[in-house]
């Protein structure tokens, strides 16, 4: 219930409700025409048989996300001993080079149009280089974060989910369909990067398209939730267990 204080202003009364119904129009809006579809094969109906696969590849992409959370403070640590930020960007964007070398063109950049690039074409690579791709990126998002690139976090956390998530497909086509096991790969990479559960549900839903995947995913959220539960999120100054220096960073 909203409380007003005496003699509030009339934005003030309304700021609140016109904010929750513009996301909420947002919302029904990427629902019924969604932006971000990767347009996978509809998933049909839940199975219980699908449910194990969906946890261990949830679980699998929160401990892929931490592997970018826990090294920060270290890595930032590490990039701010240059002293110069020229130094230090350039230093970052040597490493970011050779890793997109490792990686393949598609582990460059944010990762918003590449995801697409993978997601319409996941036949292309073996589960092994899926795999490899989430790995590389997951150390690209670490260098970038931690050595001054501006950028965000979710989209580059959206690639690393897809990659372990058509990986895992590869491997296991019957147990992992395509849209469970990336929305799953996802939601874990997510929980992990950003610790925030609807933000990283919301996300995973809407990449699929299917209301189908909703009860896998939200089963799937606990375990991947209390295996990040207590540690902070991909943010320099975040409380944790070293204290962040100042410097340059995201």
């Amino acid at each position: 219930m909203l409380t007003e204080r005496p003699g509030a202003a009339l934005w003030d009364r309304l700021y609140a409700p016109l904010l929750a119904g513009a996301a909420g129009a947002l919302t029904m809006t990427l629902v019924a025409e969604p932006s971000f579809d990767l347009a996978l094969p509809a998933y049909g109906q839940p199975r219980w048989a699908h449910l194990a696969p969906a946890l261990l590849v949830c679980l699998a992409g929160a401990v892929l996300g931490l592997c970018a959370v826990a090294p920060l403070p270290y890595a930032h640590r590490a990039f701010a001993r240059l002293g110069h930020p020229v130094l230090v960007c350039g230093a970052g964007g040597l490493v970011l080079g050779g890793l997109g070398v490792l990686g393949g063109h598609l582990t460059l950049f944010k990762g918003l149009d590449e995801v697409k690039e993978l997601s319409a074409h996941p036949g292309h690579w073996s589960a092994g280089a899926l795999a490899g791709m989430a790995v590389v990126k997951t150390a690209a998002l670490l260098v970038a974060a931690s050595s001054g690139f501006r950028g965000g976090r979710i989209f580059p956390a959206v690639f690393v989910g897809v990659a372990l998530g058509l990986s895992a497909h590869q491997l296991f086509p019957g147990a992992a369909p395509e849209a469970p096991a990336v929305a799953c790969g996802v939601l874990g990479v997510l929980l992990a990067v950003t610790r925030q559960g609807w933000l990283s549900l919301f996300t995973a839903a809407v990449l699929v398209a299917d209301t189908a995947v909703l009860p896998l995913l939200c089963l799937a959220a606990l375990p991947a939730w209390l295996l990040v539960t207590g540690r902070p999120p991909m943010r320099l100054g975040a409380p944790g267990p070293v204290p962040a220096e100042r410097g340059s960073g995201t």
